[in-house]
């Protein structure tokens, strides 16, 4: 089990075109930890937007009956992806993994992949 320092170093420097990274609580929208970012991505105003996001698909499916989770949500920009992924499990109840990619440098699928295991390894 990884702590939240280490998981969050794990997606930017091993998930290959990462920009910044965080984890959100999205009953508040506040980032609990963040990574990367910079002056073109505030991983804080990133955190509290993308809350909306998650609050507005759970919204969503329970308004359609759906009885199914998240697995994981993306946002394609024109040269960058936007991967929110809701942690698993009792203890990432309410937190979301935020991952923002290069689009030109990454590989959506391998970083899909490698963003659940960080995030089923992960400890809050």
């Amino acid at each position: 089990m990884a702590n939240l320092e280490a998981s969050l170093k794990e997606a930017l420097t091993a998930i290959e075109g990462s920009i910044g990274a965080a984890v959100v609580d999205y009953t508040s929208g506040m980032a609990l930890g963040t990574v990367g970012g910079g002056k073109e991505l505030d991983l804080t105003v990133a955190a509290a937007a993308n809350t909306d996001v998650v609050r507005a698909k759970v919204r969503a499916m329970e308004l359609l009956g759906l009885k199914d989770e998240i697995e994981d949500i993306l946002i394609t920009l024109g040269s960058q992806y936007h991967l929110i992924r809701p942690l698993p499990g009792r203890a990432g109840a309410g937190l979301f993994f935020y991952l923002a990619l290069d689009k030109g440098r990454s590989n959506l699928a391998m970083a899909r992949h490698q963003l659940r295991k960080i995030g089923q390894e992960l400890t809050v």
